[in-house]
Parts: structure tokens; sequence; C-alpha cells
């Protein structure tokens, strides 16, 4: 159980650096094909970037060493951008601060969120991306209607009052959840607190066939080193085509792209006697882009790439707090603009996320929930054969979708 454990959290590490690199936004990668670019304003942009690669770093910070962590950055600004929406004075602030937005207007976010909500989904017709927003909230409790309409206008949100006090309700909650991530996250709330007035939902989904496909003929048992130097054996996919790569102070870099190119995966191999989290420390917006300019040329390389499937949790409180926002978890919490008399505070903030890599393609989903209550290398440098790191990102707006460290596949 431990070993498979171990396996889980490695691949949640690479898949949740590659979804965050799918957030980036690539103003010299030329033209669409066959899709629409993602508008987003380059400073929020920016902003964007740095977040996932602050998030990112903050979650690494809390989990353990040894183990698999998956993430999505941009779930995780969906949801915080509906909760700042209800946020009022050091409460607001700190969460703009969270966000790395400062300096950028309430309507100008709003906007950028819904550029991206409406924007990814058409950048490759080939490839299915879906966001979508939702508040579930206490029929009895009083939800201001700005804060709703805000959040059914910039978000697209879908409203829905609901009996909390009815077991039926989270059975409610988690089906639109399931339904909106192809039934790859079924569940996501376990229980309704009677201290629980309303949950803010965004779903994240992500389903793309390589470019270039392995072969399932070549793929073989084959050993992979633990960061204990223990081993297991692992089903290794194999694929030898042009590739862009690149070469930095401790890891190699391969770009593997995604139906017609417009979104990539993107795998970091450290180097031997480098570790993944010495890579991830390494990581940041600028690092992100320097490797982006130094991936343009291409060359015919051997990739070697675990298949596996795994399902994480994390629950994002002691991270946040740490990034900047304490504020929001406290009684002292402001979000008058969601009740201006009710004691609110945010009781938790989670994230549930899947990940699936075969010789087809990728699949990855993530639930991002926020609860309101009331207070009470070798020859072959691109084979992933020991611990790595990966970013699934799009390269119009460089927005940054998933990010992970894999440890143990």
């Amino acid at each position: 159980m431990n070993h498979l454990l171990a396996m889980n959290k490695l691949f949640s590490t690479v898949f949740a650096i590659a979804f965050c690199l799918f957030l980036a936004r690539c103003s010299n990668e030329g033209v669409v094909p066959d899709g629409t670019p993602v508008e987003v304003s380059p400073q929020v942009a920016a902003r964007t970037t740095d977040f996932a690669f602050n998030f990112f770093k903050g979650v690494q910070a809390t989990q353990p060493a040894q183990e698999n962590l998956f993430v999505s950055p941009l779930s995780l600004q969906m949801a915080l951008g509906m909760l700042l929406n209800g946020a009022e004075g050091e409460t607001a602030q700190q969460i703009t601060k969270t966000l790395k937005m400062e300096g950028v207007s309430q309507s100008d976010l709003n906007q950028a969120y819904k550029a991206l909500l409406e924007g990814l989904p058409n950048a490759d017709p080939k490839v299915e991306v879906g966001l979508a927003n939702s508040i579930w909230y206490r029929n009895t409790f009083q939800v201001e209607s700005d804060f709703l309409n805000v959040l059914r206008q910039s978000f697209g949100a879908e409203v829905a009052g609901l009996n909390f006090n009815d077991p039926s309700a989270k059975d409610k909650i988690n089906d639109w959840a399931s339904s909106k991530t192809n039934g790859k996250i079924p569940k996501v709330i376990d229980e309704i607190r009677p201290e629980h007035v309303l949950f803010l939902m965004n779903t994240l989904y992500f389903k793309g066939d390589w470019k270039y496909k392995f072969d399932p003929k070549s793929t073989s048992d084959a050993p992979f080193r633990l960061a204990n130097d223990s081993e297991k054996t692992v089903k290794m996919m194999s694929l030898k085509e042009n590739f862009k790569v690149a070469h930095q102070a401790s890891y190699s870099a391969v770009q593997l792209p995604y139906a017609n190119g417009q979104f990539n995966l993107t795998l970091l191999i450290p180097d031997e006697g480098i570790s993944a989290n010495q890579v991830i420390d390494g990581l940041s917006a600028t690092a992100w882009n320097e490797l982006r300019t130094s991936l343009l040329k291409e060359a015919n390389v051997r990739v070697g790439l675990p298949r596996f499937t795994l399902q994480y949790e994390i629950k994002l409180n002691d991270a946040l707090i740490a990034m900047g926002m304490p504020k929001a978890f406290t009684d002292a919490a402001e979000l008058g603009k969601i009740n201006p008399t009710a004691p609110l505070m945010v009781n938790f903030v989670k994230q549930n996320t899947y990940l699936g890599i075969d010789e087809k393609g990728t699949e990855a989903a993530a639930v991002t929930t926020i609860g309101v209550g009331v207070t009470s290398v070798g020859p072959d440098p691109y084979v992933c054969n020991r611990p790595f790191v990966l970013l699934i990102s799009e390269n119009t707006s460089n927005t940054i979708l998933f990010m992970g460290r894999i440890m143990n596949p």
C-alpha cells in the first residue's frame, strides 16, 4: 500500500506541473493552428504564471518530500477569484496579494478569468478542455444578489440554493462535479456540517491525444528509481521522435505536444544527483519563461514516460495561509459582499485531482472547493526513470493548468 501511495504521489506532482504550464501565455509561438488564440492581458497573464509557481512551491512545503503531488493552479485561481468578489477590507487585500494581482482592478481580473473560461476550451478543437463554476448555498441563508450576479456574469457560475439538512444535497453537489469531470472525480463533499452555508466550486477537465502517439507494442516493464534509491517496476512507454528539448543547469526538459500543438506536456527530468524537489525549488515565472525560450530547437530523441493513473486530494488551508491570506480562515474574515451581517469565514479550501497518462494521450481533472461557514540524467536524458517534474500549459495565454512532482509512479 505504501508503495502504491508513493507511486501515486510521484505522478501527481508531475502532472500538476504540466497543467501549470498550460496556463502560461506564449506571445512568440505564432498563430494558433485551427484554433482560437486565448486573449488575456499581458499584465494578468504574467501574474497568473507567477501565482502558479508560488502555489506549487507553497504546496510542496506542506507535503511529505517522498510523496506525489498533483494540483491545478488554474482551478484554484478561478475559485479564489470568485471568493475575492465576496471579500472586503484586509481579507480582500490578502486574497489579491496571494493571487499576485495587486494593482489589478476587480473588473479587469474578472474579465481575465472570463476570457480564460471562454477561450481555453476553444484554443485547440482537437483537445477537450472544460471549465465550470458553481455556487451552492443553504436555502435559508441570504446571499447578496450582487455577489451572485457577478459570479453568473464573469464566471458563468451555476447558482443553486439547497436544503443542506437533506442528505441528498451533498449528492447533488457531487453529481455536478462528477459530470463536469467526465466521472473522474466522483466525490468532493463528504458531509455538510451545520455551520456550512455555501460552497464555491471550480472544475477543470482536460483530455488530449498526443500529436505523436506512443506505440503500445513499445511499452515494456522497466525499473523506476525511487528517491530512497530503491527500485520498482513500471510500464514504461517509449517513443523516438522530433521533440523540442533543452538542457538547464539541473535538469533536461522535453516538450510533448497534444493534437495541433497548442497544448503541451513539459517534462523536467533532474540530472543525476539532483532531486525533483531541488528542481521545483529553482522554478519561477522567470525560470519558466527562460525555459520556454530555450525550448525552440528540435532533436530526434527517445522519450520514456511511465503509463499510470492517479487520484489525489489535498487540503490547501495551510498553504494559502503561508502564501499570505490568513484572515479569511479566521472569525475576523471580512466576507460582507456575500452577506453583510453574517459572521462568515472560510472553513476549508481543498482540491481533488485526477491524472491518467497512456499511449494515446492524457486525461486530467481538478475540482477546487471552497467551503464558507459561520464562525464557530544518463545516456537517455529524456527517460523518466527517476523522480521528475511535469507541467501542462497552453501556448498563447501562457496559462499553467497543472503541475506535478512524480516521486513514485
